[in-house]
């Protein structure tokens, strides 16, 4: 009998114990559930505050760019308004210097004009003496003229007069005097030059006739033209045959 009451109580002391763990093992599972959940509520806002602040970042930096792109846009447009200004300022300055040198020249002119018309009053007498100085110039024009033929027609007669008396007669001609032979007459010793007066080529004036830089001859003007010039072998000085394209340079040359 006592080992029966013993054994039910034993059985009730194990029901007893069994229960007991039954109580806290089912209040841990109902905390480990509290517990999860609310973890899984918190990893829910924290991954929404996440995607949130993911998607404000992309915004951000989208932002960003544009107003990077922006930026350089105006900095662009003000680099160019700048360039624009400079080149403004460049032109005004021009413009400026322009109308003060017009300026000028309409003061002078003007007082130009002012004194022109205290010597010709009137337009006739402006135009009368226009044709006056006209006049005058065309006859010293002439007077130049002919005084520069009467020249060199008291040339020739010195030089003339110098060969008559049998004097040295020694014409200089300008030191960059060139031509070349145009005809050569073997039989009666003469040349024909393309150069003439126009070159500076003088009557009785001695050249000397050159081929790939040897002499050849010495010549001696007789007759002078425009761009022509006919002139004699001198004796004693022909050293070979005168060929058409032959150099010809002053003997006696100005210094």
């Amino acid at each position: 009998m006592l080992i029966r009451i013993s054994l039910i109580v034993a059985i009730l002391a194990g029901l007893a114990v069994g229960i007991v763990n039954f109580v806290q093992v089912k209040e841990k599972i109902v905390t480990l559930k509290d517990n999860l959940a609310k973890e899984t509520a918190a990893h829910q806002h924290f991954e929404s505050e996440y995607n949130k602040t993911k998607k404000e970042l992309t915004k951000t930096q989208a932002d960003l760019k544009q107003t990077q792109e922006n930026l350089a846009a105006t900095t662009a447009a003000k680099d160019k308004a700048v360039a624009d200004l400079d080149e403004v300022n460049k032109k005004f300055a021009a413009l400026t210097d322009d109308f003060t040198k017009t300026k000028k020249e309409r003061d002078d002119f003007q007082a130009e004009v002012s004194a022109y018309k205290q010597v010709f009053p009137t337009t006739t007498d402006a135009a009368n003496a226009g044709k006056l100085i006209k006049s005058l110039q065309d006859t010293i024009a002439g007077l130049q003229g002919e005084n520069g033929y009467l020249g060199k027609k008291l040339a020739k007669a010195e030089q003339e007069l110098r060969i008559y008396r049998g004097e040295e007669n020694i014409v200089l001609m300008k030191k960059d005097l060139h031509g070349k032979i145009l005809v050569v007459d073997p039989k009666w010793e003469f040349v024909i030059l393309d150069i003439g007066d126009d070159a500076g080529v003088k009557e009785y004036g001695e050249l000397l006739v050159s081929r790939d830089g040897k002499l050849v001859a010495k010549v001696i003007v007789r007759n002078v033209e425009k761009n022509r010039s006919v002139a004699n072998i001198m004796p004693g000085w022909k050293l070979g045959e005168l060929m058409e394209g032959d150099l010809v340079v002053p003997a006696h040359p100005e210094s």
